[in-house]
């Protein structure tokens, strides 16, 4: 029956009329994400009211394909330019800029691109199969489960700051204190805005990441007089072909299997989405490779871009369980997705699957041809942008910056928020220079927001009791597993913390 259903689904893809909405779909969902700035949010935002005058079909079809095409694509100029292309690239800059910088870019291309479509082909196929199942059982999770996966993420930084927990803990306690400003998520009162009513909405993600990561690199480019892209000669050694060795299948297998089944689980959680999908993974990749490679996370193993980048798009695909089974958003731009739903007459819930198969079945078979798709449309792409290494340093800089700015100002149209870029990218700077690593503080402003809420639903709910978090079995063994997490890196020089470093408790 889901085979049928599926088939059907894909025959609605390939009609003339909705294979060309497919294709300029994938397209600008790529071309969102590679942009340093833009992102398949903004870009969702800008095609809705395009799609009134379309059927239903197609237009959630446009929708949901260009977010597959950004959460990809995302990863090219994060590589490249240690920009992330979309917030669900931020955890790819750790190690595929690196080997950019050692002249590996197309080898971490051409990770980047098959552990995306596995991801997400895996993803899509959990998704096809299990959606009833997963929808039933994401209805049974509540706030204290939801504060308990963010309290094991933060638990999980320690593994970013593997080279030093202290100061790994204090960029990552910065970042949940700026998730803070802004309106109280229950009571409405402004907290730490100081009379500026442009923090009333808080500290905004993208000009966030941009200063962060592309600003501060600039600066640090500038001053040292490095390169942002790697060295040709070397890069010539590498294969003149983008396409992924089979290989890849034995090399990754763990974190292929493990991130593609957990960041698919991940993205089913509302208001997790495939960012966090991407941070998990990129611990949970650590944690699960054998011992001399996980010592080098961070400064360039294939592995690093593979864990985040199998993970995020598998969670791009769980976003629309709750989604379309309990009408509730699993990430920014599935909420997005789901205004177009009001404006097309479609309410989500638990019969929304049954009632409406020709287009949820088509949606679900688009996004699995989207992911075989992102192998067969890669080359050219990732042939266009490595001309960017001809381009001269000043004038990539100037563009960068350029990028940036447009990028930060367009996500609220406000100056203030330009400002905001050029603090948090001498801030990092800074930081940078001293050791401290960016990539919690980014965590920390990702999973605040999410921790709160639930975190204080949760106490109203049970009366103020905090046993509510240890009585309900997943929060409690959620909450146990992130004791572990936290307390292992902290014993590494012990014989106990050596026995329990890897996920599971078994060295390698």
């Amino acid at each position: 029956m889901v085979i049928e259903q599926l088939a059907a689904g894909a025959m609605n893809i390939f009609t003339p009329f909705n294979l060309a909405i497919f294709a300029i779909g994938l397209t600008l969902g790529m071309l969102s994400g590679s942009i340093p700035g833009l992102n398949g949010t903004m870009t969702v935002v800008l095609l809705i009211p395009l799609t009134y005058g379309m059927n239903s079909v197609s237009a959630i079809m446009l929708l949901s394909v260009i977010y597959v095409g950004s959460v990809y694509a995302g990863s090219i100029s994060a590589i490249m330019f240690r920009v992330p292309g979309a917030p669900e690239a931020i955890m790819t800059t750790l190690d595929g800029y690196p080997m950019n910088q050692q002249g590996r870019l197309r080898e971490a291309i051409s990770i980047a691109v098959f552990c995306s479509a596995i991801g997400g082909i895996v993803g899509a196929i959990i998704l096809i199969l299990f959606s009833p199942t997963l929808a039933e059982w994401s209805r049974t999770l509540s706030d204290p489960e939801y504060f308990s996966v963010v309290v094991l993420g933060l638990a999980l930084v320690s593994t970013i700051g593997a080279g030093n927990i202290t100061k790994a803990l204090m960029t990552m306690s910065i970042g949940v204190f700026l998730a803070t400003i802004g309106l109280d998520p229950l009571a409405g009162q402004a907290r730490f805005t100081f009379g500026s009513r442009f923090l009333l909405n808080g500290v905004e993600l993208i000009p966030m990441i941009l200063g962060l990561f592309a600003i501060s690199e600039v600066l640090k480019q500038i001053s040292s007089g490095g390169q942002m892209i790697g060295d040709a000669e070397i890069e010539s050694q590498e294969s003149t072909s983008f396409f992924p060795p089979l290989q890849y299948f034995s090399r990754f297998r763990r974190i292929l299997t493990f991130n593609s089944i957990s960041g698919t689980l991940i993205g089913i959680l509302p208001g997790a989405g495939a960012t966090t999908g991407a941070l998990f993974g990129y611990t949970f990749g650590q944690r699960i490779v054998p011992k001399n490679i996980r010592e080098r996370f961070g400064t360039g193993v294939p592995e690093g871009v593979a864990a985040p980048e199998t993970a995020n798009n598998a969670a791009a695909s769980g976003a629309f369980v709750p989604l379309f089974a309990l009408g509730i958003p699993g990430s920014g731009t599935t909420a997005v997705i789901l205004a177009a739903f009001v404006l097309h007459g479609l309410t989500p819930g638990p019969a929304f699957i049954s009632d409406n198969q020709s287009l949820v079945y088509t949606v679900f078979a688009a996004l699995l041809i989207a992911n075989v798709a992102i192998i067969l449309v890669n080359k050219p792409i990732v042939h266009l942008f490595t001309k960017v290494r001809g381009v001269p340093q000043e004038m990539l800089f100037a563009l960068i910056i350029v990028f940036s700015i447009i990028g930060a100002f367009s996500t609220r149209n406000i100056a203030f928020d330009l400002w905001v870029m050029l603090a948090a990218g001498v801030g990092g700077f800074y930081l940078e220079k001293y050791n401290y690593p960016v990539a919690p503080l980014i965590i920390g402003l990702v999973l605040g927001p999410i921790a709160e809420p639930s975190l204080r639903r949760g106490l109203i709910k049970a009366g103020g009791e905090l046993s509510v978090f240890v009585d309900r079995p997943i929060s409690a063994a959620l909450l146990f597993a992130a004791l572990l997490l936290f307390s292992v890196p902290l014993l590494q020089g012990t014989r106990l913390g050596q026995k329990y470093l890897t996920f599971g408790g078994i060295d390698q």
